[in-house]
């Protein structure tokens, strides 16, 4: 439908006369968390700031949004200076945005968070403004062991919520893992995020009752690597909601029931590459019994 010459006009003179000095000024930053697994133990990157404020204090990969650029360009362009890590656009998500007026001492600063998973990180270091990048444990921010800049604690615990509720409803615990891996492997990414254990036999039945969560590739690791008899090797199947929760099988809980949202809640965060099962009911894989026992 066309635009009526007199509105074009209307909104010409408008924005000829508009000011934009009429409105307080502030910031637009993007900040980035990247999870990957190390040593069983759930861990964040993180940049030591060569500029105040926050001078030499840890903080998250980020930074102000160029006046022509997009809020994701900008948080691939970020962590690739100050981290050196190079992540493909669809591999980071938009988590929130963060507008507490004195978040940042320089002036008003709205910032939006982006989050990801990445099986391993590579080689870490330092550019721009940060003069150290590196891997922290989760457990060092929860436990206010490390202190981070501006409101980054917040951030990074929402993140961790937010990866604790994907992988109890989506079968985005592959992406943690290399491109072939066991079931104890996948098993170990649970435990790590949530801080608790699964029964070996359990978890393997759950894992392959689930439709695509995995794809067996007919080998196995290889003998004498000191771990037991070989284990099967799988890939990860396509991305999408579990038929069924993980929540009866949790053990235990690192966050207070009054922090988790509900079910209905937690279904909202997802991207549309998770539409949701693909219909199907869930097929149990042949074989459990050997199965069980090939998870080292």
């Amino acid at each position: 439908m066309s635009i009526p010459q007199e509105t074009r006009s209307e909104e010409d003179d408008f924005l000829a006369e508009y000011n934009p000095r009429d409105h307080p000024p502030f910031a637009v930053t993007v900040d980035v968390v990247v999870f990957t697994i190390v040593d069983d133990a759930l861990q964040v990157v993180l940049i030591r700031r060569g500029e105040p404020p926050f001078k030499d204090r840890w903080a998250l990969p980020g930074g102000f949004v160029h006046p022509d650029e997009d809020l994701a360009a900008a948080a691939l362009r970020e962590l690739a200076e100050e981290t050196k890590l190079g992540l493909k656009p669809d591999r980071i998500e938009q988590l929130r945005t963060y507008g507490t007026p004195d978040r940042d001492p320089r002036m008003r600063t709205v910032t939006t968070a982006y989050w990801s998973i990445v099986a391993e990180v590579g080689d870490l270091s330092g550019g721009g403004d940060a003069i150290e990048a590196a891997l922290v444990p989760v457990t060092e921010i929860e436990r206010e062991e490390r202190q981070l800049a501006f409101d980054h604690r917040m951030i990074v615990l929402d993140a961790v919520e937010r990866a604790e509720s994907r992988l109890e409803y989506s079968t985005e615990a592959t992406r943690f893992c290399p491109p072939e891996f066991t079931i104890s492997q996948l098993r170990r990414v649970y435990e790590a995020v949530w801080g608790t254990g699964f029964d070996q036999g359990n978890f393997q039945r759950k894992v392959r009752s689930e439709s695509d969560f995995v794809r067996e590739l007919g080998r196995t690791t290889a003998p004498g690597d000191g771990r037991g008899r070989p284990a099967a090797l799988f890939s990860a199947g396509e991305p999408r909601l579990l038929s069924q929760p993980f929540t009866a099988m949790r053990l235990e809980t690192k966050m207070d029931s009054s922090l988790v949202s509900s079910d209905d809640e937690r279904r909202w965060d997802y991207p549309a590459w998770l539409a949701g099962p693909d219909g199907g009911a869930p097929t149990r894989g042949d074989g459990e019994e050997q199965d069980e026992q090939e998870d080292d």
